[in-house]
This record gives structure tokens, C-alpha cells and sequence, in this order.
């Protein structure tokens, strides 16, 4: 049942918005049920957006295959995820890349994430309880990082564990709007591109 639904839901987010072959089967893959809180799982396939505590919410399914889709994984290696949160798009990028690295600053939740990650039986998502605008130097550059918060500015640590070459997506506050937005590392400048608007909680400093 749950890979029926599963595909159904794949169905309806390319009707909206066009997937390539590899984000479909990465979508495919992974039981959304399993991230999404209880008392919510019979909306798990809506293209809804659904609240899980500590004021967070799990994105829209159409969202996270959006921000998966603009990442443009093929041929990355390593991803860097700021804001686990549910655990669900780490999961996602999991299926496309060989390692992901998710940081979460809320420690409930991200007790919670592990646990669903575990459950699924995917071993290749490193997580760690941290603001995630520091970033996770330990294991940089990243060939790409995927913002799962709204952020004013990127901060230059950021940045600095981009590999050349990487791109890094992130929903930017503009005035009232939210703009997914993709930048690119050269050797020596970062370009940008909007592509499309959104609505993501605040990125927080600190950790809770």
C-alpha cells in the first residue's frame, strides 16, 4: 500500500513540477509515513507541509523534490544538509549521493531523526546537533549544500566549504518573499540565480 501511495503522490508532484528520472526513484524509495509525526500519517502523501513540534515544520513533498531537483546531485559526492529537521530530505539526498551530512540545532528533533533514519536502514546520513550556520568543517568541502531554513545572507564559513565547482541551494528572504535561490563557487566570485518562491521557518542561531 505504502508504494502505491507513494507513486501516487510521485505522480502528482510531476504535475506540478517536472522530475528527473534519478530525484523520481529517490522519492520512490523512502516510506514518507515513517517521518511524518503521529496523528499525521494519513496526510504523509499530501502536498502539504505538516507541523512536528518545536514550532518546525516537515516540508511539502513537492517542496523537498523541488530543492532536491535544483541541487543537481549527479555527480556530487557529498552533500551537506543545514536543518534536518524531520530527517526526510537527508533521506531523499541519501538515495542520490554517497554521503549526506545533516546538522539539526533542536536536539529533540534531531533524536527523532536518527531514529528514522535508523528505521530505515539508510547508512550513509552522518547527522550532528549544532547551529548549522557554522557549518561542519570537519568533513568540507561539501560538492553541494542544501539550506532547509530561510536565511537573510549566507555566511562566508559557508561558503568556504563549498567545493569549486559546488552549488548550494537555499531559500533567501527577500522583503516579504521567500526565493529558492542557487549559487554557484568559481575559483574566485559566487553567482546566483532565482528560481522559484517557497515558505521555510526561519533559520535560529544557537541550539536547543
Amino acid at each position: 500500500m505504502q508504494t502505491i501511495k507513494t507513486a501516487q503522490m510521485v505522480h502528482e508532484i510531476t504535475r506540478q513540477f517536472p522530475l528527473s528520472q534519478n530525484v523520481q526513484n529517490a522519492l520512490l524509495k523512502i516510506n514518507r509515513e515513517i517521518f511524518v509525526p503521529e496523528g499525521f500519517k494519513h496526510l504523509a502523501y499530501s502536498l502539504d507541509a505538516l507541523p512536528m513540534g518545536a514550532s518546525q515544520w516537515i516540508s511539502s513533498p513537492l517542496t523537498v523534490a523541488k530543492m532536491t531537483e535544483y541541487l543537481q546531485c549527479e555527480g556530487a559526492d557529498n552533500v551537506l544538509e543545514i536543518g534536518c529537521g524531520s530527517g526526510y530530505q537527508a533521506a531523499i539526498l541519501s538515495c542520490l549521493v554517497r554521503r549526506v551530512f545533516s546538522i539539526e540545532r533542536i536536539e529533540k528533533l534531531l533524536n527523532e531523526a536518527r531514529l528514522r533514519i535508523k528505521t530505515c536502514h539508510l547508512s550513509n546520513i552522518n547527522t550532528k546537533l549544532d547551529d548549522g550556520q557554522k557549518g561542519w568543517s570537519a568533513y568540507a568541502p561539501y560538492d553541494r549544500i542544501l539550506f532547509s531554513a530561510v536565511a537573510t545572507t549566507i555566511p562566508q564559513e559557508i561558503f568556504n566549504q563549498l567545493q569549486i565547482g559546488g552549488i548550494l541551494i537555499a531559500p533567501i528572504q527577500k522583503g516579504n518573499l521567500q526565493i529558492i535561490t542557487r549559487f554557484y563557487k568559481h575559483n574566485h566570485s559566487i553567482t546566483s540565480e532565482e528560481l522559484d518562491s517557497c515558505i521555510f521557518v526561519p533559520i535560529q542561531n544557537g541550539i536547543e
